[in-house]
Parts: structure tokens; sequence; C-alpha cells
């Protein structure tokens, strides 16, 4: 689909820094003062403005007291990892003796604090249960728990529905009642303040004798997971993810971290938010999309070097098929999308919906977003939930504009009887749906859609910075932009735009096309586009065209120089 290229509008007046580039990016980011700009640990909200963060830390006090057996119930994302691992290394730092975890099996349990997880948690002996990055819509889970005595503290960032769990204990930023101003932390933030505030309940009580865990230790797992889970890096997200980067680049952070950046080739000194988001991340992920995250969580609180080299490795290979599995569907998925009346006519597709029947469970999201950034529609991909094929479960991402979890929960008040269950955020969701009814919710999906968004929002549109001088295309920009971030979901990273003409073309690694361009003034630039539609390109006979690129760093053999990674391409 060829895309419009737009320039960010400037949404302030307000100076927010001396250099007028930064000034202008900054300016077209929301920033509304200098001030929001400061990224030291001092500028974070306190953990005393999330609703029932009192009761929260008393039920984990009293645990603390009696050494009640807990259990932690995560996620099988890299935020569920990161927050599970979280939990048990700052209980455990705090003196907790019997602490544990469980993650649900993606394939056989499901998400959260489901029936067969709370039977799980009763046949061990848990004496409180704490779920992160989920529980929200636990309720028959959490049911079972407090009908056998059991209590559940819940921690989630997930939008709750109008009815809500019968927990003794739950902290979401997202619930009506609570005032935190953030309302975007990933899961793994929320458990990180719910340890901010029980360790001050700790010291009042003296109860480390002189000798406080220096919780700032664990922001290098608050990075990894809330850029991970794409939440918007709003300030308050911001200052956790630079301090996380800040001790991951001194080295000072878990070995699994490290572990997993060597594997990826990058270098912990010079680490980026965009590498713990397309690096490290989806190593991590694979492990819950293909197999149990509980490998991904074991990586994340070992100690031992040795051993999380060798975990990480497994988890390479693990992304290594995750890739082949993804290569392999979106190939069919096009194949059914090429079926599809004209998706270039807004007025015909409003939503894309596929299925097919032997595609991965733990892929289907990442093939729901690649479908939707083609074509630039809503996209829902479905796989079968169960060996009898009854049940689907898909995995929705969206488009700027149109809320998916609440078009899903529109859809199940107009269709009862279509949607078994669902849950999520704006812009991704999961779903399970009856296989017998697949059409008539795909009717049901496209209609819905249409009602609620205009043709023109169907229209992709790329945002640019404008366009750089000659005189700013320098590896000094490209350290400036890289030291300005950390950049991320809603704090988008620089991009710009500019008239190039094309030298050189040839594909590396099979799928990624790389350029030598040359700007106007005769200035040369490597240049690489990754993921290209090998149909298309190479084109030898486009010489000119417009690119759309971020400004970045090439590093090999001791030299440093600017390369574009480009992001659109228009003759």
């Amino acid at each position: 689909m060829k895309k419009l290229i737009k320039r960010r509008p400037i949404t302030t007046t307000e100076k927010l820094s001396e250099h007028p580039l930064l000034n202008r990016i900054y300016q077209a980011r929301g920033v509304r003062s200098a001030q929001e700009l400061d990224l030291s640990l001092k500028g974070i909200h306190h953990p005393n403005q999330l609703a029932n963060i009192e009761q929260a830390v008393e039920l984990l006090y009293q645990s603390y007291l009696k050494q009640d057996r807990i259990i932690i119930v995560g996620d099988f994302d890299a935020d569920g990892a990161t927050s599970t691992a979280l939990a048990i290394l700052a209980l455990r730092q705090f003196g907790f003796e019997n602490v544990d975890y469980l993650i649900p099996d993606r394939f056989s349990q499901g998400y959260g604090l489901s029936v067969a997880i709370a039977e799980n948690v009763i046949a061990q002996g848990a004496d409180l249960v704490v779920t992160v990055d989920n529980g929200i819509s636990s309720f028959d889970g959490i049911n079972l728990l407090k009908a056998q005595g059991i209590r559940v503290l819940v921690t989630d960032h997930h939008l709750p529905t109008e009815n809500l769990p019968n927990a003794d204990a739950m902290i979401n930023p997202n619930l009506a009642f609570c005032g935190f101003p953030s309302k975007s932390l990933a899961g793994v933030g929320v458990i990180f303040y719910v340890m901010v505030a029980l360790r001050a309940k700790l010291r009042e009580h003296n109860a480390f004798n002189g000798k406080e865990p220096n919780i700032s230790e664990l922001l290098d797992l608050v990075a990894l997971g809330t850029v991970a889970d794409v939440v918007p890096l709003d300030h308050n997200n911001r200052i956790l993810v630079a301090q996380g980067l800040k001790r991951i680049r001194a080295g000072q952070c878990r070995v699994g971290i490290q572990a997993l950046a060597e594997i990826s080739k990058r270098e912990l000194s010079r680490l980026q938010a965009g590498d713990l988001g397309f690096a490290i991340a989806p190593r991590l992920n694979a492990a819950g999309r293909l197999e149990n995250m509980s490998l991904g969580v074991d990586l994340l609180i070992c100690n031992d070097l040795v051993k999380a080299r060798q975990l990480a490795l497994e988890l390479d290979s693990l992304n290594q098929t995750r890739k082949e599995f993804e290569q392999e569907m979106k190939t069919e998925a096009l194949a059914i999308c090429a079926k599809l009346p004209n998706l270039a006519d807004n007025e015909q597709v409003g939503g894309i919906v596929l299925y097919q029947a032997d595609w991965h469970q733990g892929v289907i999201g990442i093939l729901a977003s690649r479908i939707k950034d083609q074509f630039y529609r809503p996209v829902i991909a479905f796989a079968q939930d169960d060996e009898e094929g009854k049940l689907l479960r898909g995995s929705a991402r969206s488009i700027s504009g149109l809320h998916i979890r609440d078009l899903l929960e529109r859809i199940d008040s107009q269709y009862p009887d279509l949607i078994v269950k669902f849950g999520g955020h704006a812009m991704a969701a999961g779903l399970t749906i009856y296989s017998d009814k697949f059409l008539q919710f795909q009717q049901a999906f496209d209609k819905t859609i249409k009602k609620f968004i205009q043709p023109e929002q169907l229209q992709g549109i790329v945002y640019t910075d404008g366009e750089l001088s000659s005189a700013e295309l320098t590896l000094q920009t490209a350290e400036l932009l890289q030291q300005a971030g950390p950049w991320g979901q809603h704090f988008t990273e620089p991009t710009f735009e500019g008239d190039f003409n094309i030298l050189q073309q040839r594909l590396v690694g099979e799928k990624h096309l790389k350029m030598l361009v040359e700007n106007n003034d005769g200035m040369l630039f490597d240049a690489i586009w990754f993921n290209v539609d090998v149909r298309q390109f190479p084109d030898m006979s486009i010489k000119k065209a417009k690119l759309v690129y971020k400004l970045d760093i090439n590093e090999f053999r001791g030299n440093r120089n600017i390369q574009l990674f480009i992001e659109d391409l228009s003759v």
C-alpha cells in the first residue's frame, strides 16, 4: 500500500532545548515543559498515588511476618517474564523465604489466573497468590482460590471490565477510581511500584537491620518489560526506561540480560531502547510463543553467567524457529489477502480476519501485526485453540484511532453468542471464538469497524520530522538523537524525509535491501531497508526516490559511520 508522507505537527511553542533540531522534535511529541525532559529517578510518581496500595502492602507484610508460601502467577510474554522475575527477586531480597512462580502454558492453560492455574496453585499449598501482568479478568480462578482460603493480590495494567474479580487487593492504574497519573505503566512497572511501597513498609518496621536492598538494581527488568510491551512512553515510563538502560550500559544488569545482548550481537555499553524492543525482547518472547516462558524467567533470575548463556542460546534457537514459522504463515496470509476485495479501496474492506488450521498459536500476534503494517487495516489472525478444532484463539492488532478492545466489547454486546472471551488494550487484544462461527464473526468485525472508522483513516500515513540538511547528516547528529531518547511508543524515534539518488541496490540476508544513496549535495550514504517485499525489490529502474529514514550509526571494525534506516520509499 502506498502511504502518505506527512510532517509531524508542532504542538507547542515552548522552548524545550537549546539545540534547534531537538527543540523541533520535542515540540512535535507533546512535551509540555523542559521538566518533562528530566529523566532522573526523583521525577517518578509516588507509589502512594496508586489506589489500594496500602491494602496490597499490608497483605504482603502479613505474609512476610508469617513467612507464608507465596506463588507468583505471571504471563507468557516478555512483560510477564520480567514482572515475574522482578517480584521473585525483590521478595527474596526483602527476606521472604518461600516464594515460587507459575507461568501458564499458552497452549494448554491459556492466559492468566485460570481455573487450571488455580488448581495448580492449590496443589502447591499456596497461602498467597500474587498475579503480575494479569488477573484483572480472572474471575473464576480467583473465586476458586478464595473458596480454598487462599488470599489473592492482583497486579495488572490491562483494561478492566465493569465488574472486578474478588481479590483481597488489586493494583491497576487503569481502575476507574485510581488516581495514578500514569495510566501507561506496563505490568513490570506496576509490580515495581508495589515493591517500592513494600520496601518502605518493611523499612518502617526495621526489617532490614540496616542493610536495605537497593531496589534500583531491578530497573533493568523494568526497562526491558516496558519497552517489550510497547506501552506509551509517557514521562514516567521514559524515566523508568532511561534509568534501566543506564544500569544496563554500566554493566549493572542481570546476567540474563547480558547473555541476551551477547547472543543478539549488541554491545551493552551502547544499548538503546530499540535494541531491547527489536533484539532482546523477541528472543525472550520466543519461549512463551513456542514452549513455556518459565525458560525466560529462569534466565532472568539466574546469577550464573555460564548458565545464562546456555539459556540464551536456547532462546535464540527458539527465536530462529519462530522466524521460520512467521515467514511461512505470512506467505499463506498474503495469499488469503490476495483473494479479498481490493484492499486499496477504503470503502470495500474495514478489517481483515484470517485463519488457517495449521497456524501456530504463539505466532499469530506477530502475523497480525505484519499484515496490519502492510495493508493498514485492523487485523485478527486466528489459530486452533484445541485439538478438536471447536475453538479458535485470535490475536488482534489495530490502527491509530480504533480502540480494538472496545470494538470487541461492542461486538460482544451486539452479538452475544459470538465471542467466548476477550481482553486487551487499545492497539492489541486477544479473543476466543467458536470455530463454526468464524464467518459470522468475520462479517461482524468488518461491519462494526465500518461504523466506527472513516475511510480516510484506512490510508497509511508515515509521519516525519522533516528534512535534514547536509550539515545535519552527521555522526554527531546521530549520537545526539540517540542520547535524547529513550524513544518508543508515543515518543517516536525521530524520522526524516529527503530526496536521494539510488546508486546501488542489493539484497542481503535474503530479505533486506542494502543501498548506496546520494543526496542533492552529492553526499553518499549507506542505507538499509529491512524486510522488503522481495517480489518488488531490488528494482533497478528506480534511480531517484523520496526516502523516509531514521539516522543510525553503523559500527564495523572500530569504524563508526552514519547509515540510513529506511522506513518508506516512494518514487
